[in-house]
């Protein structure tokens, strides 16, 4: 959506803004570098973190998961972390600030999530088995905390980077700076599930406790530190060349700036923002609930040993990668952007029927190319999404609604990480068949993406458009009075 330009009489301005040139193919690969280094990232928590508390310590699905989730159930910070990069600047530069300090925080925080790991682990020892004694439960409660500064410092980075790609892109070369930049994503990934096999391939499955010590401490200082030039390379000098902001809104010069008040009033002036968050939230609950299984499906179904499970990631990312690089470029000109994401949803769900099958029929490679169906399919459907996303967003308040469709992505990726955890021990429960145990989280993301199409049906952007542009006007208004 492209706002009205809403002027304010008692504006200090009195010079017209500098005219930036638009975004180029190279610009937006550069800014892909961020998106690839919270992909490794995300491979070092999701998968082999995951996995080394699950697998390695013996620790119940249920509460390694919601352990590792606990940095996407801070995610309301996205909303004022987003707002305060409208607001207040750092730096000199209402973005790329917070994405500097963001990224420190959550790589150092990264590596002390690791020590408290291992604290947990000799609990664990000293016990003979999990069981919540004193030492067990105050070092797990410890790791949830660091979880919890985890969450926020990604708040801080990631929430002003995206606000950033409205900042530098028109609604004519958006989709294609969403497929390029979170094609970044899916290298990232790629590239954590390459190098984490390669740095951890002398594991084997039953590797002993000291071996997998060394090893992923290793691990989680060199990829960190590859992750912060990842990110000075990719927004260095971005904001201060290509940046609209001040060009598009009308109060980025104003002293009293515009409030989280306000902003939040700007967020609910139409209906549909509300239908759209509840699409983003369905959708990707039903989209990562496999994340904390995947991996631990290999490993006992398969028999897969460490570095096998963690290259799966690999297969998926390679889909996605797919997915969103043609996605941008070729789908949604054609078909648009909500058509484009309601067929992602459809193939996602039957890519999770394959998944279901190859368990049954106990083959790794129906199960690598399921992955790789999936990918695709998760590719369509995320780029057409997010195109979606960052068009529902006005200039005045682009870190607002950003921080917003953050907070229902990362809510519904907290729950997804901790209800994918919760039905596997159900599954458990329930059957004595590994297959049918694993089965039934797939199952229910396969649902979940049919209702997701349900509410993506009922979005009208025109509506949107139509309403808000009149509500927002109202609203910046009244408070300029």
């Amino acid at each position: 959506m492209t706002t009205e330009q809403y002027s304010d009489p008692n504006s200090r301005q009195t010079t017209p803004p500098k005219p930036r040139p638009r975004t180029t193919l190279l610009t937006m690969f550069r800014l892909g570098l961020f998106q690839m280094g919270l992909g490794i990232m995300s491979i070092l928590t999701l998968g082999v973190l995951n996995r080394v508390l699950i697998d390695g310590l013996a620790i119940p699905a249920v509460i390694a998961a919601g352990v590792i989730a606990m940095h996407q159930f801070v995610a309301p910070a996205r909303v004022w972390f987003g707002q305060m990069s409208d607001s207040k600047p750092l730096f000199g530069l209402h973005r790329s600030g917070y994405v500097w300090i963001g990224t420190l925080f959550f790589t150092l925080i990264s590596f002390l999530a690791v020590q408290v790991t291992w604290q947990v682990g000799s609990g664990i020892d000293a016990a003979g088995g999990w069981t919540l004694t004193a030492q067990i439960a105050g070092w797990t409660g410890f790791l949830a905390l660091l979880f919890t500064f985890y969450g926020l410092a990604l708040s801080a980075g990631s929430t002003p980077f995206a606000a950033l790609l409205v900042d530098v892109s028109d609604e004519d070369n958006r989709s294609q700076l969403v497929g390029v930049v979170w094609s970044m994503l899916m290298v990232g990934i790629v590239i954590g599930a390459i190098l984490s096999g390669g740095l951890l391939q002398q594991l084997e499955a039953d590797a002993p406790i000291a071996d997998l010590q060394a090893s992923i401490n290793r691990l989680f200082i060199i990829v960190p530190a590859l992750v912060i030039l990842l990110v000075i390379l990719g927004t260095a000098g971005i904001e201060q060349k290509y940046s609209r902001f001040e060009n598009r809104s009308s109060l980025a010069n104003r002293e009293d700036k515009i409030t989280l008040g306000t902003a939040l009033r700007v967020l609910t002036a139409s209906r549909q923002t509300g239908l759209f968050f509840t699409f983003l939230l369905v959708m990707t609950i039903s989209l990562f609930m496999q994340e904390p299984v995947l991996e631990p499906y290999g490993g006992q179904v398969f028999g897969m040993s460490y570095a096998e499970t963690t290259r799966l990631n690999a297969f998926w990312g390679m889909g996605t990668l797919l997915g969103l690089s043609s996605t941008g470029f070729l789908v949604v000109p054609r078909l648009g952007k909500q058509r484009t994401a309601a067929i992602g949803c459809w193939f996602v769900a039957f890519s999770f029927i394959l998944i279901i099958l190859s368990g049954f029929t106990q083959n790794p490679s129906l199960l690598r190319g399921a992955l790789l169906l999936f990918g695709l399919a998760s590719g369509v459907t995320t780029t057409g999404a997010i195109s979606m996303m960052l068009d529902l967003t006005a200039a005045e308040t682009a870190g607002t609604f950003i921080g917003a469709w953050g907070l229902s992505q990362a809510l519904a990726r907290a729950i997804a990480t901790v209800t994918g955890g919760a039905v596997l021990s159900l599954g458990r429960q329930l059957f004595s068949n590994a297959v049918l145990s694993y089965g039934l989280v797939f199952a229910i993301q396969a649902i979940g993406m049919v209702t997701a199409v349900w509410f993506l049906n009922r979005v009208n952007v025109r509506e949107f458009q139509d309403n808000s542009r009149k509500a927002i006007a109202a609203v910046l208004e009244s408070e300029l009075d």
